[in-house]
């Protein structure tokens, strides 16, 4: 009878389903990477995506502008390339100026999302080339 916590070979997975996780001091394989990868890319297109519907709408409601246009000044200013149209009424340049400094936060989220699984992954394979030199 196995203690409890403990399982006895015939209670183990079979090498068939193999866990998809790297041992602890293994790099994860490429396959891992890249679906690790393509998740974060997702967030990030979703973020900025919802970022950009958020300007749209706003110069839209706000500035009256053609859902054209406004598509166009929210995604210069997301972008970081700057404002195209110049805004007449108060609300919309609080708008503009709010929703400008929201896109540089968002601008460098998106990257930051894009980039931490690649840096991650040079970190670890660094480390593991450091541990084997001890």
């Amino acid at each position: 009878m196995a203690a409890r916590g403990k399982t006895t070979r015939k209670e183990q997975a079979p090498a068939s389903q193999a866990p998809s996780r790297p041992s602890p001091g293994a790099l994860a394989s490429r396959a891992i990477f890249l679906s690790r990868f393509r998740r974060v890319a997702s967030y990030a297109l979703a973020l900025v995506g919802i970022t950009l519907l958020i300007g749209m709408v706003g110069y839209h409601a706000l500035e009256h502008l053609s859902w054209l246009d406004a598509f166009h000044q929210a995604a210069l200013l997301l972008s970081g390339m700057g404002p195209v149209v110049d805004i007449k009424s108060t609300a919309g340049k609080l708008f503009d100026g709010i929703y400008a400094l929201f896109c540089g936060v968002i601008l460098l989220a998106s990257t930051a999302l894009l980039f931490a699984p690649v840096i991650h992954r040079l970190l670890h394979r660094f480390h593991i080339e450091d541990a084997g030199e001890r």
